[in-house]
């Protein structure tokens, strides 16, 4: 029985020893030495003195190293906080002062530019990779080698619980400071057996790691990997086609990315060696534009695609069946195994077919809260709308504050997050109907809609964009192009081409940034 983070690859070592657990630079790993690492390393955790749910920060590049340190420290007892890489000093010394984390897990140059900013809660610096003069530098009260943390015996597992914290993963912070999610081994678990039933995972699979494991998404693929004894390829890719040359190489089966990185990979041309493996894409963390899922159909005529949406509070939440696509391309799907997703009015009654409503996530997949924030976990976390209310424990929803509409049929379409509706002359506006028009001409890369304060309108729109490459992209002519296919309420004041849009260390397009830049102006 499967009851804590660790048990995953536990239970796949037991199954599949010698099978390839992991690749990545450093070579391939198989799952009974990966698991023997994780113990080891985990016994070393215990021996610095970590309790059980103290917090270690994990800040590194993909690698080896990096998966072991999540497994050990739930070997451990302690609760894993995977930092983006991409993060500056500011932000992560933001992250391990948020959490309080007792143990830094992270590479010595990385530890020399964090220094100055280290927190006083951080006890112990482990320091993966080769001996450099970075090593020397002043740190934490504890500075360890990690071949040395590796060297002891293989710990037992710290007994505990399915519903013990598991993990924190903090968002992007594109609207102010990173908050952190604290996720159950339950969450952890029911997630990985979930999506890896609704993908078809098996152990034949080779899925590919892009995201960062700081993501929900991207810390899915190890999990459901691991859940179905499958291959994960770590890759921390500088240009699109780094991902296309590693679906070749590694004859990829499985590939998560974001709206951002598939239009990008969607303008690439992809040998036959690199597509020839592939049965499934899927796409995260924002709608697809149709013209990007269309190219991609035609990049792998025979892998099924999945439109999926999730919110790292409930870790995932909605998947399209590949067979609704070419009914309805622009839906999010319905609810993923083991979950529930209503569609409600402000005072929590179910809205009807076709009314936009909050997408409310119930089930074994709500995360725990928000780290030390009890005032936003209560405006997000609050009994579920459904249930007898007999029952004196009511289970807790997460109430998304994301917009979506339910067809006739059951299939969910996203609308907008409420705090991203324009209203505009008295309509409410979602950006990505705007977005989506944009990306239909076949001009576009990135687009971004939002309102900017109007005294008359209330807002006006403006479209923030980028060109496809090697195309010259006019906004008079863009505009043009808009008036034709849109109300007029809806059409942009202004169209701004930029030769890229920021993105937050998720891929995703950091809107908030692009709303105060135009503002500024």
């Amino acid at each position: 029985m499967l009851v804590q983070f660790h048990d995953l690859l536990a239970a796949a070592a037991a199954r599949r020893g010698e099978a390839p657990a992991l690749a990545a630079r450093g070579g391939t790993v198989a799952y009974a030495p990966l698991w023997r690492d994780a113990a080891a390393v985990g016994g070393g955790l215990r021996e610095l003195g970590l309790r059980r749910g103290d917090r270690v920060a994990v800040y590194l590049d993909k690698r080896i190293e990096t998966v072991v340190a999540l497994f050990a420290t739930s070997v451990a007892g302690g609760a894993f906080v995977p930092v983006n890489p991409l993060l500056r000093p500011p932000q992560v010394a933001h992250i391990l002062r948020d959490s309080g984390a007792r143990v830094l897990v992270t590479s010595a140059d990385r530890l020399a530019l964090l220094r100055p900013v280290l927190p006083p809660s951080v006890e112990h610096a482990v320091v993966v990779g080769e001996r450099g003069a970075d090593d020397d530098l002043p740190a934490p009260p504890h500075v360890h080698r990690w071949d040395a943390l590796a060297d002891v015996a293989p710990a037992t597992p710290r007994a505990g619980v399915d519903v013990d914290m598991a993990a924190i993963l903090y968002t992007s912070g594109s609207t102010g400071k990173p908050k952190g999610v604290v996720l159950s081994h339950r969450n952890l678990l029911v997630g990985a057996a979930s999506v890896c039933t609704y993908l078809r995972n098996d152990e034949r699979d080779v899925i590919l790691a892009a995201l960062p494991l700081s993501f929900d998404a991207g810390l899915s693929q190890i999990t459901t990997a691991f859940h179905a004894g499958a291959q994960v390829v770590l890759l921390d890719y500088l240009l699109a086609g780094d991902v296309v040359r590693a679906c070749a190489r590694h004859r990829v089966t499985g590939l998560t990315g974001v709206p951002p990185l598939w239009i990008q990979l969607a303008a690439l041309e992809w040998p036959a060696e690199a597509t020839a493996s592939m049965r499934y894409f899927a796409n995260t963390g924002g709608r697809m534009p149709r013209a990007t899922l269309d190219r991609l159909r035609a990049i792998f005529p025979s892998a099924a695609p999945y439109l999926m949406y999730g919110l790292t509070e409930a870790f995932r939440s909605t998947y399209l069946d590949p067979a609704e696509v070419d009914r309805r391309p622009d839906s999010i799907g319905r609810a993923i195994p083991n979950a529930e997703v209503l569609v409600v009015r402000p005072d929590g009654s179910e809205c009807a077919p076709d009314e936009p409503g909050e997408l409310v996530h119930r089930g074994p997949l709500v995360a725990l809260g928000y780290w030390n924030d009890p005032e936003r976990t209560a405006q997000r976390f609050r009994p579920s709308p459904v249930g007898d209310p007999a029952i004196p424990a009511r289970d807790v929803a997460v109430w998304s504050g994301d917009l979506v509409r339910r067809d006739a049929e059951g299939f969910l379409y996203f609308v907008g997050r409420e705090d991203e509706m324009i209203k505009t002359s008295g309509y409410r506006v979602s950006p990505t109907e705007i977005e989506e028009v944009a990306y239909e001409t076949g001009r576009v890369r990135d687009a971004a809609a939002f309102g900017v304060e109007d005294p008359e309108l209330g807002q006006h729109i403006v479209l923030v964009v980028s060109a496809r490459d090697g195309q010259a992209l006019e906004p008079a002519h863009l505009l043009r192009e808009l008036r034709r296919q849109l109300p007029r309420y809806m059409v942009p004041r202004r169209v701004v081409v930029r030769a890229e849009l920021p993105r937050s260390p998720n891929g995703k397009l950091d809107r908030a940034a692009l709303r105060a830049e135009v503002a500024a102006r």
